[in-house]
């Protein structure tokens, strides 16, 4: 059962890195990992100061983020010899943050990333005691849980190996993207006739930008 996959990565034992060694290590397998590799995006907002699009988005100027979105080369980014499939909850209306990320996701899955979209109401049931995690598997025996802060600003991941819990979340990912939708279908209906995204602005603090 999905839902009991997902309770298992909360319970099972793995090992926290910070985000620059998560970054170091991840790269490194996804240049060298072949297959699938399976991302679920549960979150409805995330901090991502490193990215000038979203940026501009979060001061109020979408011109110029979709401008600095179209000079992103999405290709380099997905793994050489591995296909990235993500499956990203979404809850409708969007945040002004999951506006501007399936105008991403639609851009990236037209570059090559086989990206879909997938309501809330369709995991609900699987949310009695927590929202769904955050999850990036690369292998039957190598998956991160991907740990962000109150902000949503990256903070690292966790590294989990435990090879049945492993297997037993790609089965439930696998199961929900069979049911979600094309990101490129999902966006030209439901997000292409929104009018911009007006985003309330964060207030930094120490630690982040």
């Amino acid at each position: 059962m999905p839902g009991e996959a997902f309770e298992h990565v909360r319970k099972t034992a793995g090992e926290v890195l910070p985000a620059a060694s998560y970054r170091t290590e991840l790269y490194d397998h996804l240049r060298r990992i072949e297959g699938v590799v399976w991302k679920l995006e549960r979150a409805q907002h995330f901090h991502e100061p490193d990215t000038p699009s979203w940026v501009a988005m979060m001061n109020g100027d979408w011109d110029r983020s979709l401008a600095l979105m179209d000079e992103m080369r999405f290709a380099d980014d997905l793994p050489p010899r591995a296909e990235l499939r993500r499956l990203r909850i979404v809850e409708m209306p969007p945040t002004p943050y999951l506006q501007w990320e399936i105008v991403l996701l639609a851009a990236r899955t037209r570059a090559g990333e086989r990206a879909r979209a997938l309501h809330t109401r369709s995991v609900r049931h699987l949310e009695n005691r927590a929202p769904l995690p955050e999850l990036l598997i690369l292998d039957r025996d190598l998956m991160y849980e991907v740990l962000y802060d109150e902000i949503g600003a990256h903070v690292g991941g966790r590294r989990i190996t435990d090879t049945r819990v492993v297997e037993d979340c790609v089965r439930a990912v696998a199961e929900l993207y069979a049911d979600a939708e094309d990101m490129v279908a999902f966006h030209d209906r439901e997000v292409t006739h929104l009018p911009p995204p007006v985003a309330r602005r964060i207030l930094s603090r120490p630690g982040h930008p």
